[in-house]
């Protein structure tokens, strides 16, 4: 499929070949207004991966040639320790070309625009795991601006602390652990977390918390549903990505299939800084957990399913009051927790009724493997305003 991008990204625009990020990776080619993907390489953890990325880059640098509109430049993720940035910088060099940088979660949302052939401001709410800020920090639950080649990030979910970094994001249990210090409850991790995972590493992990040490901070919505998931005791560790999300919506569902009563949660509020807290309505999710040994009963799935409802609610009113600022005619959904059914819709549904278009990529879903189409509509969408900006000012040049 080579849907037409929205102008200007059209006939007279640049090529670009966009090379993706570090999961579900995929190359993206951008010539007249036209889309070209590679095949999927996955995740480029693995060499084969890059090794398949690199080759297809050199294939569609080709392609572009022999059809008269050779690459202008090549877009890239912000990530400067993913092989696509990588690459992206050792092509430009060896073709004497720009290698432009574009932050992960207004890639999404851009791809979200092209997908859609729009041309005009929208909110975009970019919710996923991981992509690096352009403050250097890890964010992941964004309220963005867009609008042509400029941007603006709006507001973002309260921060947790990463303990041990990565680490964090394999052992929910952490995440969990990491909230209850935000709620300013971090004496209570060795008594709550000391049987499951071992006094010893649930002490440290309280004083790493208390002195912040190795805690960098994250706006990532994945880690608050991992947190929330470590709550009701349905996931500690992770082998694959995502496996604790994916526990707590199938738990919801469950819940949402019996119609059971669910109880109440607080809705998450925005503060003046444009943060959205989850931290009442994890806290309240933490305090009406059961015990550990009933993890599976129906007042967990019950809770979870809350847990989604009041996130969404919190996320529409979020985009709504924004929307009161920046008056735009809809939203783009974009990252990959909107592959979570129950949170999409229930979020959508409530930004349309309140008359708000909701939009979606959908050609290659909504996370990372259709990240590159957002590169390449940015970088095209910069390299246009920028040739325009130079012929305006050579037309306001005085003649000699």
């Amino acid at each position: 499929m080579n849907p037409q991008l929205a102008a200007p990204c059209h006939r007279t625009a640049p090529t670009v070949l966009a090379l993706g990020a570090w999961l579900k990776n995929r190359a993206c080619l951008v010539q007249g207004g036209r889309v070209q993907w590679s095949a999927a390489h996955g995740d480029l953890s693995d060499p084969a991966a890059c090794s398949a990325l690199r080759q297809s880059a050199l294939e569609l640098i080709e392609r572009a040639r022999l059809a008269g509109a050779p690459v202008a430049a090549l877009a890239h993720d912000l990530h400067p320790d993913f092989y696509s940035t990588q690459l992206a910088l050792e092509l430009a060099n060896e073709l004497g070309l720009p290698a432009v940088a574009v932050q992960h979660h207004r890639a999404h949302i851009a791809a979200v625009l092209a997908a859609q052939a729009l041309d005009e401001p929208v909110l975009g709410l970019a919710l996923d795991g991981f992509g690096l800020g352009d403050d250097a920090s890890a964010w992941g639950g964004e309220l963005l601006w867009l609008h042509g080649p400029h941007w603006q990030r709006l507001g973002h979910l309260f921060p947790l602390a990463l303990p041990g970094g990565d680490r964090a994001a394999r052992q929910p249990w952490r995440m969990a652990a990491s909230a209850l210090h935000a709620c300013g409850l971090g004496e209570q991790i060795g008594p709550r977390w000391g049987a499951a995972v071992g006094a010893p590493q649930a002490a440290l992990l309280q004083q790493m918390l208390a002195r912040q040490f190795n805690c960098p901070p994250s706006s990532s919505t994945g880690r608050w549903f991992d947190a929330a998931a470590a709550a009701l005791g349905l996931c500690l560790q992770q082998d694959d990505e995502a496996q604790a999300a994916m526990a707590l919506e199938q738990a919801a569902q469950r819940a949402l299939d019996r119609a059971t009563e669910l109880p109440e949660l607080p809705t998450p509020l925005s503060d003046a800084q444009g943060r959205l807290d989850l931290r009442p309505l994890w806290l309240a999710l933490h305090q009406s957990a059961p015990a550990p040994a009933a993890a599976t009963d129906a007042r967990t799935d019950a809770l979870a399913a809350a847990f989604h409802l009041s996130l969404a609610d919190g996320l529409a009113d979020w985009v709504l009051q924004a929307r009161r600022q920046r008056p735009v005619r809809g939203v783009a959904l974009a990252g990959g927790c909107f592959y979570n059914a129950i949170l999409r819709q229930r979020l959508s549904a409530r930004l349309q009724q309140a008359g708000l278009p909701v939009w979606l990529q959908t050609e290659h879903g909504c996370g990372d493997a259709g990240l590159a189409l957002g590169q390449a509509w940015v970088v095209a969408q910069e390299l246009t305003a920028a040739s325009a900006a130079l012929a305006t000012t050579k037309e306001n040049e005085p003649c000699v």
